[in-house]
């Protein structure tokens, strides 16, 4: 039996279409699916709520029985992240403060953090949380003061720590060079 040419190009040109009206109908249903998940599926990254530090120091300032100390003039993009002053005996993190603590938490414009920390009570737990257990690593003068570098074990966080009439402790995952551009912006606030 012979097989008529014509009957056969029909049936290929049918089949031809049936392949083609799959694959439309499948992109039909496809790219909403894929434009939907995409829409839905992006992670924002929130925003940074930024503070003023400037009232908490003040407050600060007026309740601490040591000099209260806070940056001024930072460059521009700098944005405080964080302030805190919190009286001996209030709940901190975990547990109750052993000492008045002032706090300030910054991200530089390049949004590399680098903190503040203060207290006059425990200073060698103090700088030992502070610095994330840093041994002694070398001295910074900054304005004419003397400040003892730390290094944390694993060689990631180094800080600067001054003590006068309380521990200030300037800390980041920074050069020492950053630390000491930083502290020399401090003042006493008040």
């Amino acid at each position: 039996m012979a097989s008529n040419p014509r009957a056969r190009a029909a049936g290929n040109a049918r089949a031809n279409a049936t392949g083609m009206s799959m694959v439309v109908a499948l992109l039909v249903l496809l790219v909403p699916v894929v434009l939907i998940s995409l829409v839905f599926t992006r992670n924002p990254e929130p925003p940074i709520p930024v503070v003023a530090y400037e009232p908490v120091a003040e407050r600060a300032a007026e309740a601490s029985a040591f000099t209260i100390w806070a940056p001024t003039n930072l460059p521009e993009g700098w944005r405080c992240t964080q302030a805190s002053w919190l009286p001996a005996g209030t709940a901190g993190r975990a547990e109750a403060v052993v000492g008045d603590t002032w706090s300030l938490a910054f991200l530089t414009p390049d949004d590399r953090y680098i903190g503040l920390d203060q207290r006059a009570a425990a200073p060698e737990l103090f700088v030992e949380e502070r610095t994330r257990e840093g041994t002694p690593d070398g001295e910074s003068v900054v304005s004419g003061q003397a400040w003892t570098r730390y290094l944390s074990d694993d060689g990631r966080t180094r800080s600067l720590v001054r003590a006068d009439d309380s521990v200030v402790v300037v800390s980041a995952d920074l050069p020492y060079e950053a630390l000491e551009a930083f502290a020399g912006t401090l003042a006493p606030v008040g």
